[in-house]
């Protein structure tokens, strides 16, 4: 496997099937944590694609956004995928580097129809909201490994065949996990805004509209985190102080209650969302499955979804 961001690096892995060439959009603004997320992409992706000439081309457009190769120059690179990541901001903002991913996904779409796309979190949001979704903000944040329903037609998608990373899921057979013709997914969860209508264009692949397939088959969408592991999903453990109100002096001036029982509180409330995101999840599965889409075909009739109620930058 070959990694490339700038400067350039590059990381070997042992040999499998017919190399694939990935992008990979991280949209994470000022993270301190770019680079471990940034590595629990090649972990989680090493483990269904051990090839020594698949790429992956990390860009940072949050961050990058005055350079002039913040984004992929399709009209010269060719990508089996383009990973639209996760991001710190919402969507809904018109930030200039969140416009530029707009315009990019949508330029995207209406060029190259049969390109392959991925959105996860942020990057599902996104693509959801350019096509005709309502990003709405959630009463309740989700933090770590939670399940969702299989619609029928994901029922189809996930349990049409055995993936070539199976066998490493054996062991799990007792749970849902790694079993054709399962009725959940299980996936990491960082957000605080979540789709709540269907894009149009697309089918439910999980309820509440957490994954899409375009009709085209051309763009896959998820909210969970296929690419997390605990390692990388604890390190934002501390998110949960300021969307849950956990922090120490979170009771106001004048308020009566025990300091000693919020506490106590505080820390129950961590290790849960610690545990959670410790428990066993099918990111490595879900990516393998991604990674058979791509291959798969599609109608590159973009403009059914373009002409189907989306935005137009």
């Amino acid at each position: 496997m070959t990694i490339l961001e700038s400067p350039h690096s590059i990381v070997k892995t042992a040999p499998h099937s017919r190399p694939l060439k990935l992008a990979i959009l991280l949209n994470s603004y000022r993270s301190p944590f770019i680079h471990e997320i940034r590595d629990s992409y090649i972990r989680s992706l090493s483990q269904v694609t051990h090839h020594p000439d698949t790429q992956l081309s990390f860009f940072y457009p949050a961050d990058n956004y005055k350079q002039e190769n913040d984004l992929p120059d399709l009209s010269r690179d060719n990508y089996d995928l383009i990973v639209i990541g996760g991001g710190n901001a919402d969507p809904r903002k018109r930030h200039a580097w969140i416009l530029r991913v707009h315009k990019f996904i949508l330029d995207t779409v209406k060029n190259y129809p049969r390109q392959k796309i991925c959105g996860i979190c942020w990057g599902h949001q996104t693509i959801g909201m350019l096509f005709g979704g309502e990003v709405i903000d959630l009463e309740h944040p989700e933090l770590g490994v939670t399940e969702a329903a299989l619609t029928p037609l994901g029922q189809k998608f996930f349990g049409s065949r055995h993936h070539h990373h199976h066998h490493q899921q054996q062991h799990r057979a007792s749970t849902s996990h790694g079993k054709v013709g399962k009725k959940v997914l299980s996936l990491q969860q960082h957000h605080r805004r979540a789709l709540g209508t269907t894009p149009k264009g697309f089918h439910e692949l999980l309820v509440d509209n957490q994954a899409f397939v375009s009709h085209n088959n051309a763009i896959l969408t998820f909210q969970g985190h296929p690419e997390k592991d605990a390692r990388c999903a604890k390190l934002r453990v501390g998110d949960a102080v300021r969307w849950y109100s956990l922090g120490k002096n979170s009771v106001s001036e004048g308020e009566t209650g025990s300091s000693e029982s919020e506490e106590e509180e505080r820390v129950t409330m961590l290790g849960k969302i610690q545990r959670d995101m410790e428990r066993q999840h099918d990111g490595v599965e879900v990516w393998g499955r991604v990674l058979d889409w791509v291959r798969e075909g599609s109608s590159g009739a973009g403009h059914e979804i373009l002409h189907g109620g989306g935005v137009h930058l």
